[in-house]
């Protein structure tokens, strides 16, 4: 299953067919015979990827323990790079599905699909939490679950679509910071103001909530932050809610703005992964398959940081799929492409510009 990730697999006859004219190289991996189409179907099926999950988690666990510098740094642009404390970004991202295949995931008449809920580490840029489940779930009847391991004075930034004001009362009592966007049908009163408009600030007010079932739900007094924040190139104004008063309105909007990061994450695993074309119709496949880009995934970013790789962290997959099958040494091979911003530039001899016999 690895392989059908890295090598691009269309289907099962693609991988099984891939690996039998590979089958001398297979052998020397103690042994391994080339799987049947339907053997391999069978497995995806009837094999439960919960040990697919706990591989990744485990594969994770041992590399962040021995190598305690992995991914700490990750290079992506941060504008909350001033907080000292965790911060974790909560989101959601949805694969369509062919709907008369695959009956399980339909939630409409035409549409069917499965949705991964992800929280992601800002400074590590690994997931710490990740959820498989049909798209016809709401993002906020999973906001607790992803949520579930966030510890006191860690920071957790969520979109509207997770909007649940007792789970948000929850997390404040248990002493997380948390920062969302603010939905426009929120009903709201404004107890005091702070607004002091400079640059991109517009607003800064403490609210309380004005319907009986929102002030049950959230007793408490929240903070609303309206900013200029800009978006494809484009000024637009935004409204976040916060359960810190301590924080500058400006560290506010910047910390929402790093939510972007895990949009990134989510392309990254479309654009360099077999996510969108799935070798089986069952549950259980499809998950297998998820989690497997999810362990390939990790283990690239581990092979580019080790190899201090400077080049697009999508190279690294293009370079291993075209040398797959040759017996060279893996991290060789990336400190000698990994040159893209002149490193190691490559250099002939001038005397190998003449024919051999001649002066």
């Amino acid at each position: 299953m690895m392989y059908a990730q890295l090598a691009h697999s269309q289907s099962l006859n693609d991988l099984c067919d891939a690996l039998s004219l590979e089958e001398p190289a297979l052998r020397t991996i103690h042994g391994a015979i080339p799987p049947s189409r339907n053997g391999l179907s069978h497995a995806n099926r009837e094999r439960s990827a919960e040990f697919a999950e706990a591989l990744y988690w485990k594969m994770q666990n041992h590399l962040t323990a021995n190598h305690p510098q992995f991914g700490v740094g990750h290079g992506k642009k941060n504008f909350a790079y001033r907080f000292k404390s965790s911060i974790h970004l909560v989101d959601a991202t949805t694969i369509q599905l062919v709907a008369n295949c695959m009956g399980w995931a339909q939630h409409r008449r035409s549409k069917a699909g499965i949705k991964c809920h992800c929280r992601l580490n800002l400074q590590s840029y690994l997931p710490s939490f990740a959820l498989i489940d049909t798209a016809a779930e709401h993002e906020n009847t999973r906001a607790r679950e992803v949520c579930a391991g966030l510890k006191a004075g860690e920071i957790a930034i969520m979109d509207k679509g997770y909007t649940d004001f007792g789970h948000m009362y929850d997390l404040n009592e248990r002493g997380i910071f948390w920062v969302m966007r603010s939905k426009e049908s929120m009903k709201y009163e404004v107890v005091r103001d702070h607004s002091k408009p400079s640059g991109k600030i517009l607003k800064d007010e403490v609210i309380g909530f004005f319907h009986f079932n929102s002030k049950r739900a959230y007793p408490k007094e929240l903070r609303r932050v309206e900013a200029r924040v800009e978006v494809d190139g484009k000024e637009m104004v935004m409204v976040f809610l916060t359960n810190n008063f301590h924080w500058q309105p400006q560290s506010v909007a910047d910390l929402y703005r790093s939510r972007w990061q895990i949009e990134l994450f989510f392309k990254s695993l479309k654009q360099n992964l077999q996510v969108a074309d799935f070798l089986g119709y069952s549950a259980n496949a499809i998950r297998w398959q998820i989690w497997t880009a999810l362990l390939v995934h990790l283990l690239m970013r581990f092979l580019a940081w080790k190899s201090q790789w400077t080049s697009h962290f999508g190279r690294v997959f293009t370079l291993l799929r075209a040398t797959l099958w040759r017996r060279l040494d893996l991290m060789g091979l990336l400190e000698l492409y990994g040159t893209a911003g002149g490193r190691r530039p490559l250099r002939t001899q001038p005397e190998q510009a003449f024919f051999p016999g001649f002066i």
